[in-house]
């Protein structure tokens, strides 16, 4: 079932006016159209949307994924450098995914350091305490700035 640029928009959730940029940069390139001119959404159409919003959360531009949707109207002789896009994306991610794991270790740290300190009325009662003082699921956060700041 066709559905307007609008119902489509609503469904990705996101802007009618960025479903006509994805169209006009080249991302939708057989889109149908009513008698009127109005763009008809498929289902084809949205998963494709689905597609360039995962590349584009996954830190792709836009002429990165407009070269990827190339790829795709090429057919089957372009599936190893879809492959090779994906696990490269795939790849990244988790780099950046475990680099921000390491942040979230060291805010809860914090969280649960300056929490203590509070509590404590006093900095004295968490500063200086040994790894084994410090509760098991905040010592990686403690370990990363140790390392951060080369003590």
């Amino acid at each position: 079932m066709a559905m307007s640029v609008g119902e489509a928009a609503k469904l990705l959730g996101v802007a009618p006016s960025t479903l006509r940029y994805y169209e006009s940069a080249g991302l939708l390139t057989a889109l149908a159209r009513t008698e009127g001119g109005q763009r008809l959404f498929t289902d084809i159409d949205i998963e494709a949307c689905r597609v360039i919003e995962c590349l584009k959360m996954s830190g792709l531009s836009i002429k990165e994924i407009k070269a990827f949707m190339d790829m795709v109207a090429a057919g089957d002789e372009s599936l190893e450098g879809r492959l090779a896009l994906f696990e490269a994306r795939r790849d990244a991610l988790k780099r950046e995914m475990a680099e921000m794991q390491s942040v979230l270790d060291v805010l809860e740290f914090k969280c649960w350091y300056y929490g203590t300190a509070v509590a404590a009325g006093t900095e004295d009662a968490v500063r200086g305490l040994s790894e084994e003082d410090i509760p098991a699921e905040h010592r990686a956060g403690c370990a990363r700035l140790k390392g951060m700041h080369g003590e």
